[in-house]
């Protein structure tokens, strides 16, 4: 949906998964031209290849959009292993650390870092404290990083979406009594789809927000109102 966007704004877009046929079939959905890294975001040097392939293939890295993110489990912290712990936090968290810094290295001013938070790191939900932990973190990282990136013209930014109907939702969208909690605290009263979002990135990434960084844009509905 975000790479859709961008490329029918114009974008060139370069694409990060871990499997490269569902990479592929992405890329080909594209309007314009696109490159597929296929690799696992936890890996410090698979990141500098992807920065350094996007500069070599094109010339340049004008935005990085740090999105990757698991949930693997809705449990409570006697039932969240230690393994599922560090995983949650190696994918949201490190890895979009990684992949900054690889971007960071290769930008020039006017680069646009744009995390994908959440607004369970401001509201968290029974279940998930590594998630929302993650995504917590992960604010406290952007700030971080626009202080020490702002005199190199880099901006930090987070998108924190609410509750969209997607996979990663779905034991609340197909769950009445859950589905009626989380709808019940949203101003606007409905799931986000997909074409709620793309906006929010889209504006971070343009020169309408050039004097926008270390803050947080929010994309739910009213979620954090109720």
């Amino acid at each position: 949906m975000i790479a859709h966007a961008f490329s029918e704004a114009g974008a060139k877009v370069a694409l990060v998964a871990r499997t490269e046929r569902d990479l592929k079939a992405v890329a080909d959905m594209l309007p314009g031209p696109a490159l597929v890294f296929s690799g696992d975001v936890r890996d410090a040097d698979f990141n500098e290849a992807v920065a350094d392939g996007t500069v070599s293939e094109w010339g340049g890295l004008d935005v990085w959009i740090c999105n990757a993110g698991i949930s693997p489990i809705v449990a409570g912290p006697l039932d969240t292993s230690p393994e599922v712990w560090r995983d949650v936090m190696d994918v949201n968290l490190t890895g979009a650390f990684l992949g900054a810094r690889a971007a960071a290295r290769v930008m020039r001013d006017g680069g646009r870092l744009i995390f994908t938070g959440s607004v369970l790191g401001e509201r968290p939900c029974k279940g998930l404290a590594a998630y929302s932990a993650s995504k917590a973190g992960l604010v406290g990282m952007a700030k971080g990083l626009a202080l020490d990136l702002g005199p190199s013209g880099i901006t930090v930014n987070v998108v924190a979406p609410g509750w969209f109907d997607s996979p990663l939702t779905e034991a609340w969208t197909r769950h009445d009594q859950r589905s009626a909690l989380i709808l019940g605290h949203t101003a606007l009263a409905r799931w986000g789809q997909s074409a709620d979002l793309a906006g929010a990135f889209q504006f971070l990434a343009s020169d309408a927000a050039a004097f926008v960084t270390g803050t947080v844009l929010s994309v739910d509905g009213g979620y954090l109102l109720g």
